[in-house]
This record gives C-alpha cells, structure tokens and sequence, in this order.
C-alpha cells in the first residue's frame, strides 16, 4: 500500500505541471491584464508600463513562467498585483478552511441521504418505493446547480423568509483547523449552500447504491449466507452493503474535490468567500497569479481526495491492494 501511495504521489507530478503550464498559457490568452484598468477607466499607459515593468509581467513568457514554477518550489504562490504588501497565499489561506467547511457539509449531505435512500430502493426493487426513489434521484441529479441555488433562494429566502439568501454568518471558531463549531448564525447560511451542493450529489450517489447492491444480492455468498440461517439486516448490512460500497466509494473522492474546489456558481450566488468566489474575482480583475493559485488549490483537491478514496477502496476490498 504504501508502494501505491507512492507511485501514485510521484505520477501527480506531471499532472500538476501540466495543469499549472495550461492554466498559465489560458491567462495570457485573455485580453488585457492587471495593470489595464483603475476601476471602469483605462490606466495610463506610462503608469502601466512602469507597474508591468516592477512585477516582471514585461519580460517574455517562458522567463515569467519558470520564475512562476522556482517561486513554487518554495511555496510561493506569488503576490497580489492590485493589493500590494498582500500575497494570494495570504488569500488561499483566508477562502480554503471556508471551502473545506462548506465540502465536507455538502459531502455528508450527499452521503447521508442518498446511500439509505439505494439502500432502501434496491430492498424494495420494482416498487412504489423504489419507484419514488430512483425518480427523485433522476431529477435531483437532471437540476444543475444553476438552477438549484436561486429556486432556493426565491422560495426559501424570499418567499417564505425562512433563511437567509446571503453571506455566511458571522465567522465561525474553528476545530481541528477548519471544522465549524456550533453557531446558529453559521448554520442558517450554510443550509441552502449546503443543499445546493450535496442534493444533486446525493442523488447520483443513491443510483450508484442500488445497482451496486441489487448486484451483489445475486451474488453466491449472499445467497450461501442466507441458507445458513443469518438474518436478513446481518446479510444486508453485513455482507453486501460493504461490498456494494467499493463502487461508491470512488465517488467521494471526486464529488469532494468538485464540491471543495469547484463549486465555483454555488460560492458566487450565496457570496460565500472561498476558493470559488475567489477564482471569479481573480479572474475579473485579470489576476493572472490569484487565477493560477486558485486552480492548483483545486487541482490538489481534487488529487489528494481522489487518492484518498482508492486507498479507502483498496481497504474494503482486499483485491485491489495487487
């Protein structure tokens, strides 16, 4: 295992590089730049040229990247063009633990609701339940996000006045480094977020439930474990839940890094100040180094929990350790 662990860091290697080149050519694909604008007015091109000259941003291309990637190397991500004495691993810092707080939510709402909910529509295969639980998985999983949040935010914000359609509450103290405490004014923000984040990944999660159990349930041990006599909930829980749970779990890594790194429209709407919102702002402001370290924080996300769901795997079923 540890072989694999490795083997798989050192392969991410090449990944990251390739992702930080593509994202680095993409800005400077962009029309203008940092230094193009004060505010809704053009800035004066002697004053432009002066600051472009001051950060390197004048210099060619190749010489700005491979400053980029020795800046890297010692965890640097760069600074921040239109906030001087600021750096974006100073913003990186400040929107990560808002991020994680708002994933790991979404994460277990997803895994909340939908691994009983194919639990239960594969128990009761081919009938009005199952039947209620497959189509409210389609339809929660047909309803992009973009629809999603402000439905949300019409019937539950505005219409009924129930939650707040805004913000995220005051700032809550954190546990274990980014884990919320507690705190009523955090939990009315997070609850639309939060639904409009795990609902759609609940649903595919529930699908992905009940065909892995509906075939395991076949399978000859379940029925040798039911002719010895064991309970129907051991057989269920003990046996095919835990082998059907191997198709799942790769799942979790990639919902987590998507709804950790990436939920980009859900951050925007409901004005919550991470990675997402920041990648917006960054890329309005024609931040080109804000845009870079704000794609590698995603990218690393996406990496580690991925790798983190194959060792998970690898744990539940012995076979995959080889």
């Amino acid at each position: 295992m540890t072989k694999y662990i490795i083997r798989r860091l050192l392969v991410s290697i090449p990944v990251l590089f390739a992702i930080t080149f593509a994202t680095f050519l993409l800005i400077q694909a962009l029309p203008g730049g940092p230094f193009s604008t004060v505010g809704m007015k053009q800035m004066p091109e002697n004053i432009r040229i002066v600051m472009e000259r001051r950060y390197g941003l004048d210099q060619p291309l190749y010489i700005q990247f491979l400053r980029y990637l020795g800046n890297l190397f010692k965890g640097d991500l760069g600074p921040l063009f239109r906030t001087p004495g600021r750096t974006v691993n100073d913003i990186v810092a400040e929107s990560m633990p808002v991020s994680f707080q708002l994933g790991i939510l979404a994460v277990l709402v997803g895994f909340g609701i939908g691994i009983p909910a194919g639990i239960v529509a594969a128990l009761y295969r081919n009938t009005p339940i199952d039947y209620s639980a497959t189509f409210a998985a389609v339809l929660f999983q047909s309803v992009p996000n973009i629809v999603l949040a402000p439905l949300m935010i019409l019937v539950l914000g505005v219409y009924l006045d129930w939650l707040p359609i805004a913000f995220w509450g005051s700032e809550p103290p954190y546990v274990l480094g980014f884990l919320p405490q507690p705190n009523l004014n955090f939990w009315s923000h997070a609850v639309m977020p939060t639904l409009a984040l795990g609902t759609g990944m609940s649903a595919g999660i529930a699908r992905l439930t009940r065909a892995g159990l509906l075939e395991v349930l076949n399978e000859d041990y379940i029925r040798t474990a039911r002719a010895k006599g064991l309970r129907e909930r051991r057989v269920i829980y003990r046996h095919a839940f835990k082998a059907a749970l191997v198709s799942v779990i790769p799942v979790l890594g990639v919902q987590a890094g998507f709804v950790i790194g990436g939920a980009v429209y859900v951050e925007t709407v409901f004005q919550w100040p991470g990675i997402g919102d920041m990648l917006v702002k960054a890329i309005t402001t024609r931040d080109p180094l804000l845009v870079q370290g704000g794609v590698l924080v995603v990218a690393v996300s996406y990496l580690l929990f991925n790798l983190l769901a194959d060792v998970f795997q690898a744990a539940l079923d012995p076979r995959l350790r080889r």
